[in-house]
């Protein structure tokens, strides 16, 4: 089963993608968080967890959706992660997670795709992001190999400094980065609720037609990325960004062809 978490839509084209090449079902673990409820599910098949990295880590959002879930039947576990670059030594604490779990590790899978933190860092051009994108599908097809073959993933080399982003610098990020009062609507607002709707920890709401943002935020930027109307922005940096939305995953015509035969 495929288990996944995404904000802008890239883990879940990675999942959609996953579970079209295992021929696995799928279910978005959002749904869960925006709920709050805890999962009980059963799987004769591997898990394969799919999220984004924030800051060299596993949303801790995702991480304890993982923690108070039960996973029945099957133990075998893989983690793939979306990012940016690289994901640090984000193995290490997810290594530690499984063992906390029962669950017998097989190791990470970074998938490198296009950029969506827009609050520090610019989103690629449309055409950089297809190009990322065609690479990211193809870094993905190999690791449903390894997946359907039952083989751990490759080892992650990594170093003092890798490990330093995972922790300190993932401590800060959570304890001084994340913060809410720099987001605002602008006048382009049309009080569509989007917002309200995509935010995981039901922390936006609705006055007087705009939105309004509470204190319990992840920084996953569903919000910021995916208003219709551009309207979004977190104080001055935000300005004049590109906004990004991963496309949904479509397999292959191609594709379409070989399952046929």
């Amino acid at each position: 089963m495929i288990i996944y978490f995404s904000a802008t839509g890239n883990s879940r084209y990675a999942a959609h993608l996953l579970a079209d090449q295992l021929n696995e079902p799928i279910t978005d673990a959002g749904a869960w968080i925006k709920n709050n409820q805890k999962g009980e599910f059963y799987s004769e098949t591997p898990w394969v967890f799919v999220s984004p990295t924030y800051s060299w880590q596993m949303p801790h959002i995702f991480a304890d959706f993982i923690r108070q879930t039960r996973f029945l039947d099957n133990q075998e576990a893989y983690f793939v992660l979306t990012c940016g670059g690289e994901t640090g030594s984000a193995d290490q604490e997810i290594a530690a997670l499984c063992k906390e779990k029962g669950l017998h590790f097989h190791g990470v899978w970074p998938a490198v795709m296009p950029d969506n933190y827009i609050i520090m860092f610019p989103a690629p051009d449309p055409n950089k992001s297809r190009q990322i994108l065609g690479k990211a599908a193809d870094s993905l097809t190999k690791a449903a190999e390894c997946i359907r073959s039952g083989k751990d993933f490759p080892a992650i080399k990594h170093g003092w400094l890798d490990r330093f982003k995972s922790s300190i610098i993932n401590q800060g990020f959570y304890r001084f980065q994340i913060k809410t009062a720099p987001f605002h609507a602008t006048d382009s607002c049309i009080s569509c609720g989007k917002c309200v709707r995509v935010c995981p920890l039901n922390n936006i709401h609705m006055k007087n037609g705009r939105p309004v943002w509470g204190n319990n935020c992840t920084h996953c930027t569903a919000c910021l990325n995916g208003c219709p109307s551009v309207a979004i922005e977190y104080g001055k940096k935000t300005r004049g960004k590109n906004r990004y939305q991963c496309p949904d995953y479509q397999k292959k015509p191609e594709d379409n062809i070989k399952g046929e035969k």
